[in-house]
């Protein structure tokens, strides 16, 4: 049996590397390292993905997130609600452009965010919402857009962890995870479903307007070369990297369907466990599986997470903390009482080893070594 990794990124490239070879040594020969073809045509091929009018590119999914709020012309003092259970970067961009992060708890099932607890939280001052498409599906943007239209608010789409989702609306139309709400965000991190070698993110919109003011921005706030109209920052996908997402967008639904499949054979190993919980499905969503996160009950994780470790089987705890409880955010002065759930979770949640190459030799070998453990309690 081959190693285990949580993300096996070697595996996923000796299977296309003579056509990353190919794209690569393309790159080099034009020497249009920055913008160029490239770059042009990984937008249009990803927007054409996404079933959006425009993809802007930029240099991480923590840039594409301070570019949808810079685009929006959000002020200091302006109130984003966004999720207490998630990576940091959606509350770090907020509190950098001086806004006034709101955060809220998560629900139990999906752990994506509350769209009651954000409309308890809505005041004069809140201009955005920021939802994050946790694990791999999508947050109950029906709902969400309903009560962004009933405010008046922005929606900005994180979706870092959910690329190729689908959410079907009541009425059958169905939208991919970052192109429902007035922007998308994403980002290329490697071990993302579609990750580069490197760093990388993206902007979904739909509104012409807005793409020419996150292409500005992105670009020092210039329209025309050296002529700068607003104050920008400098942020872009070099050539290289958008070479190596054009060969590895072709596999995307190859990729996610592995995904699939792999949670597949969790999902029968673990169904009659009281112990655990397999992943919640959305009923309106469709899942890519970032991750395969199972929820314990009764069980000690780091214990857990041990055993498992010497069996060289690797683990992952996302996320430990919920965001307020980190001390650069303790100025905001949350208690834990505010976020019964996402604290619940932060101490019970694990996420198993989840990417494309899983093969069933591995699957069999994590999911009996979990059950081994569990039959030993």
């Amino acid at each position: 049996m081959k190693e285990i990794r949580m993300v096996d990124l070697l595996s996923q490239y000796e299977k296309i590397q003579t056509e990353i070879g190919k794209a690569l040594s393309g790159v080099i020969q034009s020497s249009q390292f920055i913008h160029g073809p490239e770059v042009r045509a990984f937008q249009e091929e990803l927007a054409e993905f996404m079933g959006c009018r425009h993809v802007i590119t930029c240099a991480n999914g923590t840039d594409a997130l301070q570019l949808a709020c810079m685009a929006l012309n959000l002020k200091p003092g302006d109130e984003v609600i966004t999720t207490d259970f998630s990576f940091v970067s959606t509350l770090e961009i907020i509190a950098l452009l001086g806004l006034k992060p709101v955060l809220v708890d998560i629900r139990p099932d999906t752990f994506n965010i509350d769209p009651d607890e954000i409309e308890k939280h809505i005041t004069p001052k809140t201009k955005a919402i920021i939802p994050v498409h946790l694990y791999g599906q999508c947050a109950d943007m029906e709902r969400i857009m309903q009560i962004a239209a009933k405010y008046g608010l922005y929606v900005i789409e994180d979706t870092a962890q959910a690329i190729g989702a689908e959410y079907r609306f009541p009425d059958g139309t169905v939208k991919k995870a970052g192109t429902i709400g007035t922007i998308g965000t994403t980002s290329f991190f490697p071990s993302k479903n579609l990750g580069c070698y490197g760093d990388g993110g993206a902007i979904f919109t739909n509104d012409d307007a807005l793409a020419d003011e996150l292409r500005s921005l992105a670009n020092h706030g210039q329209k025309e070369q050296y002529h700068y109209q607003r104050v920008g920052v400098n942020s872009r996908l070099d050539a290289i990297q958008a070479a190596i997402l054009r060969v590895k967008l072709r596999y995307l639904q190859d990729y996610t369907q592995a995904r699939r499949e792999a949670a597949a054979f969790y999902d029968k190993a673990f169904q009659q466990w009281e112990a655990l919980s397999i992943p919640a499905r959305a009923t309106n969503s469709t899942h890519v599986f970032h991750q395969y996160t199972i929820t314990l009950h009764g069980i000690n994780r780091e214990e857990l997470r041990k055993a498992l470790a010497a069996k060289k089987i690797p683990t992952m705890v996302y996320y430990p903390k919920p965001l307020h409880a980190h001390s650069a955010y303790k100025y905001l002065n949350y208690a834990d009482k505010e976020f019964p759930i996402a604290v619940d979770m932060s101490n019970r949640v694990l996420s198993l080893p989840m990417h494309s190459e899983l093969d069933a030799t591995q699957l069999e070998y994590i999911t009996s070594a979990v059950k081994e453990f569990i039959q030993q309690q």
